[in-house]
């Protein structure tokens, strides 16, 4: 008889605790998402910031004129390319910058005028910024994807059509004239 009471308890609350432990990782997996796509409007921000302070330089006029073209092109570009293209196109803003911005001497007069030298602080630390939010949505990424791979997650769908979160590899080195 108490072999018969004991199923009728211990299945139920074992089927509970399986049920529990399912919503918590589903749970746990929907965070994840957040975290990435959090992580990725930050770092599109970010881009859009460097990119609109590099072609106010452009525009600033204290840029020899080759270096100003290439500048504002590359940023706009980055500005308008598609999710499939958005890498190339930041790798290649990025190379621009270190280009126009190569020489420290150049760049330390730049810093001398004030409204130049305001715009020359920001594009570093725009370039900071972009390195550092590219850190965070890969690393988030990185996390998301391991939690996706667990055996248990893929068996059971538990991540439903969400797409695999991707990483960002695009080239994000700061001008080497830009290092405070």
């Amino acid at each position: 008889m108490w072999e018969a009471v004991w199923w009728l308890v211990a299945v139920p609350v074992l089927l509970a605790g399986i049920g529990v432990y399912l919503s918590w990782t589903a749970g746990r997996v929907d965070r994840m998402h957040g975290r990435v796509d959090t992580a990725r409007a930050t770092l599109d921000a970010q881009l859009q910031r460097r990119s609109g302070i590099a072609i106010e330089l452009a525009a600033a006029g204290v840029l020899d004129p080759a270096s100003a073209v290439l500048v504002a092109d590359s940023a706009h570009r980055a500005r308008a390319a598609p999710e499939a293209g958005q890498e190339l196109a930041e790798s290649d803003l990025s190379q621009a910058l270190v280009a126009a911005f190569a020489d420290p001497e150049d760049v330390a007069e730049l810093r001398g005028d004030a409204s130049d030298g305001n715009l020359v602080d920001e594009l570093a630390a725009a370039s900071k910024r972009v390195q550092l939010a590219r850190r965070f949505h890969n690393d988030a990424v990185r996390a998301a994807r391991a939690l996706r791979s667990h055996r248990l997650v893929r068996w059971l769908k538990l991540a439903g059509r969400a797409p695999m979160p991707r990483a960002m590899d695009f080239d994000d080195t700061a001008p080497p004239g830009l290092a405070t």
